[in-house]
């Protein structure tokens, strides 16, 4: 008989991440904007039962929100990445065995638990993250992911589970009349396109894509979908993975909140992706041995003069030195840069990646170097880490950020900050 698996996942996470802090959001509709205050991306269910479609931009909902009192905040990542971090803290202590699979999602592998109640540790699990976070999860158990993902959708979609669905736990009848009433369309991996083919072979249910013959799937879909189906049945195909796979290429990039024209503001803005990107870079022990730089006009503007110029500078050493991505970074920009036009977006990206254990010294870097810039980016990254973002950054960084994008409505950074810390009154 397989083990037990089981996910965590946060509720309307970024919202609930600004109640928690702002109890008197509770019950009122609120969302979280992107970047830019563009679109909602998140969503409490308040506005979910008003229609509010998730990525809605929110020009187009002022005259809703101003009719039923929608209270919009800006996204504060930093707020949201601190909060995700004790969550999978707390969870870490259910399970030797965990993956985080996303910002607010975390798979627990319960092989050996099976003695246990499960869905009364689901419970424990839900009630010491509320009593110690004050975050509301809800839980799903089953034998496999793929059924644990549903199952965890069945207890934040159905009242009578409180929170917490083990799916193995059930009776068979009635576990199959719960997945012959899902869509199919809710399974892990099962977008819009998938569920119209689905649709086209008669398959509009969990239930009836979980007895459909594999090979048939695989055939007309693929490998994954295949394996979507041994999952269905119980049958664990997807392994828990404890340590993420390293990225293979690193993305760092942003919308200006105002149209960029001058060479030194886009020289700020690369200045900061780049030293975002190199931060990840070395937090998965990797080096880079290329960088990559993009500026974008606005393409929603035709009337206006258009340039997407993109260069890939290869640097002579691998490195996952700050300064050193900087400065090639800046040769780029200054290369593809042209006056006049006015840039809305700038990015950078990392390529050809290798791990930092491959580090080797050349003619133009000897050890010594090496050994210096590996403790110097440590030391920048202690200091980040613990004083708050950006304490310690390169120069041509900028200090005002014109061009940083709008955060109109942003939350203090409550746990990172000291200048922003809740303060309680008696």
């Amino acid at each position: 008989m397989p083990g037990a698996v089981a996910l965590v996942d946060v509720n309307n996470f970024y919202v609930s991440c600004e109640r928690l802090f702002n109890p008197s959001l509770e019950g009122k509709p609120v969302v979280v904007l992107s970047n830019n205050d563009g679109c909602a991306i998140a969503r409490s269910n308040e506005v979910k039962a008003l229609g509010v479609r998730m990525a809605e931009p929110w020009f187009k909902l002022r005259d809703l929100a101003e009719q039923h009192g929608i209270i919009s905040y800006s996204s504060n990542y930093t707020l949201y990445a601190d909060m995700s971090n004790r969550v999978m803290a707390v969870l870490a202590q259910f399970s030797p065995s965990v993956e985080v699979y996303s910002i607010d999602e975390c798979f627990l592998d319960l092989s050996g638990f099976e003695r246990k109640d499960l869905a009364e540790y689901g419970r424990q699990i839900r009630g010491r993250i509320k009593q110690w976070l004050g975050l509301p999860v809800c839980v799903g158990i089953a034998s496999t992911k793929t059924l644990a993902k549903l199952a965890n959708h069945i207890a934040k979609k159905r009242p009578e589970f409180d929170g917490v669905c083990d799916l193995d736990a059930m009776p068979g009848d009635q576990r199959d009349a719960l997945l012959q009433s899902i869509a199919v369309g809710e399974v892990w991996g099962v977008g819009r396109r998938i569920t119209a083919r689905l649709a086209d072979i008669g398959i509009a249910t969990v239930a009836e894509l979980r007895v459909a013959d594999p090979k048939a799937i695989r055939n007309r879909f693929s490998v994954v979908m295949e394996r979507t189906v041994t999952e269905l049945r119980g049958v664990p195909s997807l392994a828990l993975e404890e340590v993420a796979p390293a990225k293979k290429e690193i993305t760092c990039s942003r919308s200006f909140g105002t149209p960029v024209v001058s060479l030194q503001e886009l020289r700020e803005a690369v200045t900061c992706y780049m030293t975002r990107a190199a931060e990840k870079l070395r937090r998965q022990r990797s080096l880079t041995a290329a960088v990559q730089v993009f500026i974008l006009t606005n393409r929603f503007k035709p009337d206006a003069p258009q340039y997407t110029p993109a260069i890939a500078i290869p640097l002579p050493d691998a490195s996952d030195d700050t300064r050193y991505l900087v400065r090639h970074a800046l040769m780029g920009l200054e290369r593809i840069y042209r006056p006049r036009y006015q840039y809305i977006k700038a990015g950078v990206n990392l390529i050809g990646l290798t791990p930092s254990a491959n580090r080797q010294a050349s003619l133009l870097n000897d050890a010594n170097e090496i050994s210096k810039s590996i403790a110097l980016m440590r030391t920048m990254d202690a200091l980040n880490r613990e004083m708050g973002q950006d304490s310690v950054y390169l120069a041509s960084a900028g200090i005002q950020k014109r061009w940083r994008m709008r955060r109109m409505q942003k939350s203090p950074h409550y746990t990172t900050c000291w200048g922003e810390l809740p303060i309680a009154f008696a």
